[in-house]
């Protein structure tokens, strides 16, 4: 049966989330109890799918797989920049399982490039094209360490000239759906063939014959299976999965066949929960039954094509109407608001089409006295943005030069660059897939489109952000109150934008807060500070200082003042101005300092402000996820007050409230408050004590149950998975430490009794490897009389137990 193949390939992607200025994902409520989004479906599905579980007859976990080694996959370029920087564990994983694949195909590995930001390649000039499938094999081969065979087109959107830019970079296949091939012909010639309506042969790939007379080859998946993995449940079961595969193929046929599908990665574990298991069980069962688990690259070599395809071109996976949901009201979206239009789309992309034409522009003239040869230097800059370290970034810039650029050309060079960088972020197709353009990720890239906008305007003048509104106002919005784009890129773009002046203030505000302390990196920026005077009278704070702030992305720099008046809780205002030594602060000591010193806080408010001529900062001008912590700092003598006296209500009317619940009368609304911030203060602290304190967490939780009260349980479930896996990583880098095994299952065994959905998916990893590495040596050890042996095995055989891990025999 070894002329039966199977492939399944999984797109992970996410849209870039970065705030286009700290290059950091900021904090996302809606992911909550998560950091963001990249956060929680790292944890419900690329983690998962890196160590996926199979079952034995009784629900234990037999066997823990990396299904990564066993799928051909692609992983969107800047997800993979935040998994090696956010979660290492897993993105180590990923290029493992590459190499591992390499070893078990011939030498090809699973992994597959993609075009960089996501942009539609149909809808794009052809520089842009070329710059982004040339940046995605870059970024390739600096993580996979080899160069890629294929590459996944977003959206699989697909015409004549993306599939020449695969040709110029050497790429060999690409996957598209079945519904994009018209026609079909052997390569020795003979009549064409229509193939219309999902009508062709997806068990063979198939040459594409381009103008050039270069050929690419395509693979069009099964897409009834397809279709059945992503959105008909054939997910809930892996026996089921691998039925429907090994049905698809022909018993007629003593030909090779390649059954393969092609979805969404995150379907696996993110769209349907324990996704990655029904995959790893499908992979188990079809390996047995004698099918070969291949990859696209291994098949193409040894079963290359022997007929060619007319692709249809401009057309995409997700778009019945080719690629007009990317540029009109075609009528595609989520469904989530079916009596919303789309005509925002349009107006938007002619927005962002108008500004690229003006920026464009302004890079090839002002560029052209910087660099031989401005199109190859940002085709070249991938390297500076893989490697941010500025001997490399410098090398790069007087290659691309032919010679060493001044500081101040440099800067300027950099800001070129990073204007034609964020230029291809804001054409990220998530910005049209959904349904308004008030939506988060058209936000997104409207802010990428900012930052393009005001590197344009330092490096050649105003006039460029007033047409780019002008034309957003034509783009309006479904939701009451949200108006058009104009309106929103206002809102939610320019009071957004960074500048240096407004990291000193960020710098400012942090460190008279934290009395002095302020981190020396925020975001892509770094302060180094220079001078520091501070005075306190009564619960007031004035802070005037010097520092110098940094761009570690342009290396633009800027020595500032700052002089921050605090008087107490949020009330604060702050000002920020350049300066070149410490006279100014001599003056603010005399204008803001004397009058502070005499307790007269509303005139030194006034000289504050007339000093920094009316431009100030107040609370809200911090960062998003330091403005939290800080609210928190802030409010956290007030909330213990509040909770101290809940408590004490709570304590005196607890018997009042069960024996309401008893006589099943509601809980009047005062009631039920004090209640919840009650109970939830105790289990807060609780989790944040000793073992001990632990114990009692469960029963806490059953009061709140049993009298009807909703506590943040999935924020109190977070904090408890974050302690299990705190302890899980100790003992993962002390395995052989008999006490540390032993509060592993102690706190293991606290967190399962609580009734919480703790996800124990890193301890059960972490138990199923001391088993799998340690287990059978200590077990001997015990035999031959040691006490600290026997004390292990019977300490991990319990964690065993609990977590569900199978002990080998």
């Amino acid at each position: 049966m070894m002329h039966r193949y199977v492939c399944f390939h999984g797109h992970f992607y996410q849209p870039p989330r970065e705030n286009p200025w700290l290059e950091e994902v900021e904090l996302e409520d809606s992911a909550y109890p998560h950091h963001d989004w990249n956060e929680r479906i790292t944890g419900e599905c690329y983690a998962p799918n890196a160590a996926s579980r199979m079952l034995d007859s009784e629900d234990r976990i037999q066997r823990i797989v990396n299904n990564y080694a066993s799928v051909s996959f692609n992983f969107g370029p800047t997800l993979l920049s935040w998994l090696e920087r956010h979660s290492p564990e897993v993105y180590e994983k990923i290029l493992e399982a590459d190499r591992q694949s390499a070893g078990r195909c011939s030498g090809h590995g699973n992994a597959v490039a993609q075009a960089y930001s996501h942009m539609i390649l149909p809808l794009a000039q052809p520089r842009d094209v070329r710059t982004q499938v040339l940046w995605g094999v870059e970024d390739f081969r600096h993580r996979f360490g080899r160069d890629p065979e294929g590459m996944w087109l977003p959206e699989t959107a697909v015409d004549t000239g993306s599939l020449e830019a695969l040709a110029d970079a050497g790429l060999r296949f690409t996957i598209l759906a079945p519904h994009q091939a018209v026609r079909v012909r052997p390569l020795d010639g003979g009549e064409w063939v229509s193939v219309e309506g999902e009508q062709v042969d997806p068990t063979m790939p198939y040459a594409v014959r381009l103008p050039s007379g270069r050929t690419v080859a395509v693979f069009f998946y099964d897409g009834p299976i397809s279709r059945g993995v992503a959105f008909e449940g054939l997910l809930r079961s892996g026996e089921r999965l691998a039925e429907r595969v090994l049905g698809a193929f022909s018993e007629r046929s003593d030909q090779p066949q390649l059954v393969h599908t092609a979805t969404d990665g995150e379907t696996f574990g993110h769209h349907h929960r324990h996704g990655d298991m029904a995959l790893a069980y499908a992979l188990h069962v079809l390996a047995e039954s004698g099918v070969k688990v291949t990859n696209y690259g291994e098949y193409l070599e040894r079963h290359p094509p022997t007929h060619e395809v007319e692709v249809r071109e401009g057309s995409s996976w997700s778009c019945a109407h080719g690629v007009e949901r990317w540029r009109g009201d075609c009528g595609c979206q989520s469904g989530a608001h079916p009596e919303w239009n789309q005509s925002w789309r349009a107006p938007l992309r002619q927005a962002l089409d108008a500004l690229r034409v003006t920026l464009d522009k302004a890079y090839e003239e002002g560029a052209r006295g910087l660099f031989l040869d401005p199109w190859g230097a940002r085709d070249g800059y991938i390297q500076g943005v893989l490697d941010r370290e500025r001997t490399v970034v410098g090398a790069l810039l007087t290659r691309f030069a032919g010679r060493e650029l001044l500081d101040g050309e440099a800067v300027r060079a950099l800001k070129f660059l990073e204007m034609q960088r964020h230029a291809m972020l804001m054409y990220t197709s998530c910005g049209w897939f959904f349904d308004d353009v008030s939506g988060l990720e058209t936000v997104q890239v409207l802010r990428y489109a900012g930052r393009a906008v005001q590197l344009a305007q330092e490096l050649f003048g105003d006039g460029v952000q007033a047409r780019l509104e002008e034309m957003l106002a034509q783009a309006k919005s479904n939701v009451a109150g949200e108006g058009d784009g104009r309106t929103i890129y206002r809102r939610r773009v320019l009071s957004a934008t960074v500048d240096l002046a407004k990291v000193g203030a960020h710098h400012a505000v942090q460190s008279v807060l934290h009395e002095g302390e302020s981190p020396p990196a925020i975001g892509a920026y770094r302060v180094e500070r220079m001078a520091r005077r501070r005075w306190i009278s009564g619960g007031a704070t004035l802070e005037v200082g010097r520092a110098e702030v940094s761009s570690e992305i342009t290396w633009e720099a800027s020595a500032l003042c700052y002089a921050v008046l605090h008087l107490g809780g949020h009330s604060l205002a702050a000002g920020v101005q350049p300066c070149a030594d410490d006279q100014v602060l001599d003056d603010l000591e005399r204008s803001v300092g004397e009058p502070f010193q005499r307790a007269d806080f509303p005139e030194a408010l006034r000289m504050l402000d007339r000093h920094f001529g009316g431009r100030t900062y107040a609370f809200r001008s911090l960062f998003r996820d330091a403005r939290r912590r800080l609210a928190r700092t802030v409010l956290a003598s007030t909330v213990e007050a509040l909770e101290v006296a809940f408590e004490a209500y709570y304590r005196q009317h607890a018997p009042l409230m069960q024996f309401l619940v008893d006589s099943k009368i509601p809980l009047p609304k005062a009631l039920r408050a004090v209640g919840e911030v009650a109970l939830e203060a105790q289990v807060r602290d609780a989790l944040n004590g000793e073992q001990q304190t632990l114990q009692h967490v469960g029963d806490i939780l059953e009061q709140a149950r049993t009298l009807g009260l909703a506590l943040d349980e999935a924020g109190l479930a977070y904090a408890m998975e974050g302690a299990l896996n705190k302890v899980a990583t100790l003992v993962a880098e002390r395995p052989r430490d008999v006490a540390a095994v032993e509060q592993f299952h102690d706190l293991a065994s606290t967190a399962l009794r609580l009734g919480l959905a703790v996800d124990v998916h890193h301890a059960q990893n972490v138990c199923y490897e001391l088993l799998e590495t340690l287990y059978a040596r200590q077990v001997k050890a015990a035999a031959q009389g040691s006490t600290d042996a026997r004390r292990w095995v019977e300490a991990s055989r319990a964690l065993a137990e609990m977590l569900r891990v199978r002990v080998p025999e």
